[in-house]
């Protein structure tokens, strides 16, 4: 059980403060970065690409807040997975959600490097992701304290920034920076808003919902909301804030610069400051995205560790990973993470070129994987209106959508292999685990702890 002293460290939050902290969560290099690349295959239709991701976001968040309303539960999801499916659905749900959240942090470093080298270009990337790594660590072994503050503070800044974009990219339209030698024209046909047909814009869908994803920390969070009724308006504040400034950003950008100009290894925002003669604008925005990258990481290990010591305490884990010494530091489900961080960055070091996408692709589908149970358990714990089914399957369409998606690009295409092999060993290590809860009825920490063993 969680001490005392735990609860006091976290305090209730308003419903405005869980979307700030929603914000700090999804703001990132899923959008700054990855943006770039779902330009790059979709064109002008990846505006549509971020419409359709965020409906379909909050018809899954939608569900998970109306779950913590009614049963609020701080292992949020796995624990409604559990609840409605049996044991095999929390320790898969979890576990899936823990890899997946792992293979986000290396994508994020990688991103912060990426970055990092547009002032360093002959720095290699794992280096700057081993830096990373490190002061992401040392902001999560200072304790919980300062966490929302910071977080919060960080929200801000990022919204300041897409919003400032916003700002210099309208004025830079009317002339008064000078340069803006490309004409670009507003797609008015088929061919124009889908210059590589559906086949291109079916594989962007996956990083119009990376940039969404954030939703599953804010079910962590929503525990702590003063008025659990008001989980729902929190998700509903951030995702069409989140929605419109996403939407308004990319669609100045492709005003800007034609979109088969657009650099995948570049935030679409640089490439179109380009055009114009800002002085340092691209240094700062440069600067503001390496903050934001790392604020999701910093969320994302938060995550990770919380979501480890809910399943230990589940004895869905080892137990030692429940353990905190001074501080309520969870050391041991740390010490496991940073091996799932070195693992990143090794995968950085053998994987040039492409990893990032390769690495953005399976964490993005892991995550989807996991949004399939959510929207199972709500159907399965809830009785359902006519509209509560509507909106769930065409969350579970949009979702599928997604992730099939990933099939027609070739870049997106083995990012969807990983995320498969990574399923199928998480389905095989759940297969056993039935075998020993069916000799353990009453779910002894032993089994899991003996399977750890084993595969030692």
């Amino acid at each position: 059980m969680k001490s005392k002293s735990a609860e006091k460290a976290e305090k209730p939050l308003q419903w405005w403060q869980l979307s700030l902290l929603g914000v700090a969560c999804t703001i990132g290099t899923g959008f700054f970065l990855g943006s770039s690349i779902a330009i790059s295959m979709a064109g002008p239709s990846v505006i549509l690409s971020f419409a359709l991701a965020a409906l379909g976001t909050y018809f899954v968040y939608e569900a998970l807040a109306k779950m913590t309303i009614a049963d609020p539960q701080k292992g949020s999801f796995r624990s409604y997975a559990k609840k409605a499916y049996g044991r095999w659905a929390g320790f898969s749900s979890g576990w899936v959600y823990w890899l997946s959240e792992m293979l986000i942090i290396g994508s994020q470093m990688t991103a912060l490097s990426i970055f990092s080298r547009f002032w360093f270009p002959g720095i290699p990337l794992w280096v700057f992701a081993s830096i990373y790594a490190v002061l992401g660590l040392l902001v999560i072994l200072a304790g919980p304290k300062g966490f929302d503050r910071v977080e919060n503070l960080l929200a801000v800044l990022k919204i300041a920034a897409i919003l400032m974009f916003i700002v210099l990219a309208i004025v830079a339209l009317f002339g008064l920076f000078g340069g803006g030698t490309e004409q670009n024209v507003i797609p008015r046909t088929y061919d124009g808003f889908f210059p590589n047909g559906i086949s291109g814009f079916l594989p962007s869908l996956i990083f119009g919902f990376y940039g969404f994803a954030g939703i599953e920390i804010m079910g962590l969070l929503a525990v702590r909301l003063k008025n659990k009724q008001e989980a729902p308006k929190s998700g509903k504040v951030m995702l069409l804030l989140l929605a419109v400034i996403y939407i308004s950003s990319i669609s100045l950008s492709l005003i800007i610069v034609n979109w088969n100009n657009f650099n995948p290894d570049q935030s679409p925002f640089v490439s179109a400051l380009n055009n114009y003669n800002i002085k340092y604008v691209q240094d700062i925005f440069n600067g503001v995205f390496i903050i934001a990258g790392f604020s999701t990481m910093v969320a994302s290990l938060f995550a990770v560790i919380r979501i480890l010591v809910t399943l230990a305490e589940d004895k869905d884990a080892p137990a030692v990973f429940s353990k905190r010494i001074k501080f309520e530091i969870a050391l041991p489900a740390i010490v496991l993470t940073t091996g799932g961080i070195i693992v990143s960055i090794i995968l950085s070091i053998v994987m040039p070129g492409r990893i990032y996408e390769y690495i953005t692709t399976a964490a993005g589908l892991m995550l989807l994987y996991n949004w399939f149970f959510i929207l199972g358990s709500y159907g399965r714990l809830f009785e359902q209106t006519t509209m509560d089914n509507i909106k769930r399957y065409l969350g579970f369409a949009l979702v599928l959508l997604a992730v099939t998606g990933t099939m027609f690009h070739h870049t997106s295409r083995p990012g969807f292999y990983v995320s498969l092999v990574f399923l199928i060993v998480i389905a095989l290590v759940t297969f056993i685990m039935q075998h020993m809860w069916k000799n353990d009825p009453e779910g002894d920490e032993k089994a899991i702890g003996t399977l750890f063993t084993k595969l030692k």
